[in-house]
């Protein structure tokens, strides 16, 4: 077979590509222009109004929720406030402000939640940065100790603050995996130096709420992998006669509460829908050098026992939804048990496809160890690739065929993914951060380019739910 193309397919290749990187160009700018007039006209009823900004910088949901709970707080105690998105904040908004609230999480290995990235390109790195004299300000970070750049996003955020000229109200607080006893201490804090009594105030549901589940089922999914033990765990909420039972989206978390550390909950994506009539849970087995488990993984996977109960809190995952994707064609890419997240996308795309309210397919990327032991709902999956909702199945096997991952696939199907995007397409990333995670987005932005990456980050066409 020649190898070599006819100029006709030549020709169209260009045009796909010259139409892709339009199209990437037009929505770059699209948003920054809707980012300008939005800070212009934030920044001009936030100062006419004298509003105490409450700033969120948010990879699953934490951030904001804290932040909608610290707005909710401001407002019974009778404070005119404007709760924004950090990612959306221009300099303008900030020179003008009095005071800002900022809650802002850590992703990964120090660096700033997906939604953020827009402030640290427009402001924290501006060739010419904003004069922030006039203002006084707060930041709790939050973050996890189990890596080495623990808040470091917060830190640097509250530094370039400093550096600008803003005063702050006290030291930054650091929160370790949704300490409680630091996030008292924020609401204490803050009720202390606005003389507002903020930490009597009724707390947000979002935050506050815990339900107890029961452990209907756990099936341990890979006997006999090289890998460490994978579980599937079911649970039902329990409820009290004429008590609605909790509702999430494809997308959401929830926080387990272990009881031997009840002040550092942990969060898992959910791997089901509210229609499926139960929670489930992808775990795997966690153990530390010693070769102890962890403390979630421990009562998840070995010591709760079928029938017992174990406190979780639903948490909105508002970065990692469908919300402006539903009739878009979908790019699941995951490892591991990261195809929790992505079977909830699955399940929530299948509902829409059977009821004829959207004909966009899926293509799904998932690596895990040995085809033998690791194929996850093959069945399941296999049935909606017979129906046409999954247009592509690619399933990597890392064990199987030594150095082979995700990322390698994916740039072995490049010509696809750049068709898929060229038509609407939204890619979702659920998994292992080190790895896959940074290899994918790696990826992306040599192929796209920096400018391309931040379009679809604009857009809401890339969402990552990474660990």
């Amino acid at each position: 077979m020649s190898l070599l193309l006819s100029a006709p397919r030549v020709s169209a290749a260009l045009l796909l590509l010259a139409a892709y990187g339009a199209g990437c160009a037009w929505l770059w700018w699209r948003h920054r222009q809707a980012l300008s007039a939005e800070a212009g006209r934030l920044a001009a009823e936030g100062a006419q109004a004298g509003a105490l900004l409450v700033l969120h910088a948010s990879q699953t949901g934490q951030a904001q929720a804290l932040a909608e709970e610290t707005a909710q707080r401001l407002r019974a105690a009778g404070r005119a406030v404007r709760l924004m998105p950090l990612g959306k904040v221009e300099a303008g908004t900030l020179a003008q402000a009095r005071q800002a609230l900022i809650i802002a999480s850590t992703t990964g290995e120090g660096d700033a939640p997906d939604s953020a990235l827009p402030f640290v390109s427009g402001c924290m790195q501006a060739q010419e940065p904003p004069s922030l004299a006039g203002l006084q300000t707060a930041v709790l970070a939050l973050g996890d100790r189990r890596y080495q750049a623990f808040c470091a996003f917060g830190l640097s955020l509250a530094q370039w603050l400093r550096s600008r000229g803003a005063q702050p109200l006290f030291e930054m607080l650091q929160v370790d995996c949704g300490d409680a006893r630091v996030i008292d201490q924020w609401w204490r804090q803050l009720a202390e130096v606005l003389q507002d009594p903020l930490h009597e105030a009724p707390a947000a549901k979002a935050t506050a709420s815990t339900t107890r589940w029961v452990l209907q089922e756990r099936r341990c999914l890979n006997p006999g992998s090289q890998g460490a033990p994978l579980h599937l765990l079911r649970f039902v909420a329990e409820a009290a006669p004429g008590q609605a039972l909790p509702l999430w989206q494809a997308g959401d978390l929830v926080q387990v509460f272990p009881p031997d550390d009840v002040q550092r909950p942990r969060s898992y994506s959910i791997a089901s829908l509210p229609a499926d009539g139960a929670l489930e849970l992808l775990v795997r087995e966690r153990r530390d050098e010693q070769g102890a488990l962890g403390a979630a993984s421990a009562w998840l996977c070995q010591r709760l026992e079928v029938g017992q109960a174990l406190d979780m809190r639903l948490q909105a995952h508002e970065g990692f939804r469908q919300s402006g994707n539903e009739e878009r064609a979908l790019i699941l890419i995951g490892n591991g048990t990261g195809l929790a997240g992505l079977r909830a996308h699955l399940k929530r795309r299948a509902e829409q496809w059977r009821a004829g309210r959207t004909a966009a397919p899926v293509w799904l990327l998932h690596g895990e160890r040995q085809a033998r032991h690791d194929t996850h709902f093959d069945e399941e999956l296999q049935t909606w690739h017979r129906e046409g909702l999954l247009a592509h199945v690619d399933r990597v096997y890392s064990r199987d065929l030594p150095g082979r991952h995700v990322q390698q696939q994916l740039q072995d199907e490049w010509q696809r993914l750049r068709e898929w995007l060229a038509r609407g397409a939204a890619i979702y990333v659920c998994g292992s951060l080190q790895g896959m995670g940074q290899a994918v987005d790696r990826l992306l932005r040599e192929q796209l380019g920096e400018a391309g990456l931040q379009a679809l980050i604009a857009s809401g066409r890339y969402r990552r739910d990474v660990y």
